[in-house]
């Protein structure tokens, strides 16, 4: 039996040259362990020991279940991001990841989240062209309520189909294979077997340290935009006095 190391990372906007993700909280798990099970007790860590937690977390699919992500609702006000498997069956508004719709056809725009009716608010999006001519128009008040316990992975807090939600997911989540490469390939995880929990806690902790240490170098001294800058030619400074 191998174990694994599971990273809750943090996004430091400040650092604006390009996305920087450092460790938060990590994990030593046996490898058989679901993934998807860190998201929670990582919440939890958070909260009891900075009394804080992220708003939106951006997970990849195996953290699609949705009984933990109406958890993170419910408790934290958490918004948990994946996409959904090609074949999943949508539910309205949602026709798919990116686009809402009524039951008519017209495509909808988010309107908002009300936090005391706990209910999304869809609306047509301009210019709806099929409004005009929809048999239903007299009787439609164009404002289409649902709840995110509807579907916690196409709702939730935050609709799949918002472009905050979809800048979201292109932006940030296909950084995390990188950051994971840097730990297995560069610090060489990828190249040990651990079947000693002790020993794997103790190398996810160096890890985290190096990407802690890597972070803040970066943070105090980012790197020249020109890869060559050492190397040019500089005026020497001549005291004649």
């Amino acid at each position: 039996m191998g174990y694994k190391k599971h990273t809750f990372r943090l996004w430091l906007s400040r650092y604006e040259r390009g996305v920087l993700l450092v460790p938060l909280v990590s994990w030593a798990a046996p490898a058989n362990v679901s993934e998807g099970g860190m998201l929670i007790p990582s919440l939890t860590y958070c909260s009891r020991r900075w009394s804080w937690w992220p708003s939106h977390v951006v997970a990849d699919m195996g953290y699609l279940g949705g009984d933990a992500k109406r958890l993170c609702r419910e408790k934290w006000h958490v918004t948990v991001l994946t996409h959904v498997r090609a074949n999943m069956k949508m539910v309205p508004p949602l026709e798919s990841e990116t686009q809402a719709v009524c039951h008519q056809g017209q495509t909808l725009e988010w309107l908002g989240y009300d936090w005391r009716l706990n209910e999304h608010e869809f609306g047509p999006a301009a210019p709806a062209s099929l409004c005009a001519i929809c048999w239903e128009q007299s009787q439609c008040e164009r404002r289409f309520a649902y709840s995110p316990s509807d579907h916690e992975s196409l709702l939730g807090l935050l609709p799949l189909c918002t472009r905050a939600a979809q800048r979201i997911l292109k932006q940030m989540r296909p950084w995390i294979e990188p950051t994971q490469s840097y730990e297995k390939n560069q610090l060489g995880l990828s190249q040990l077997f651990l079947n000693s929990l002790r020993l794997t806690w103790s190398m996810c902790l160096l890890a985290d340290a190096v990407s802690i240490m890597r972070a803040r170098a970066l943070l105090e001294r980012p790197p020249s935009d020109f890869p060559l800058t050492a190397l040019l030619p500089q005026q020497l400074a001549w005291d004649w006095a």
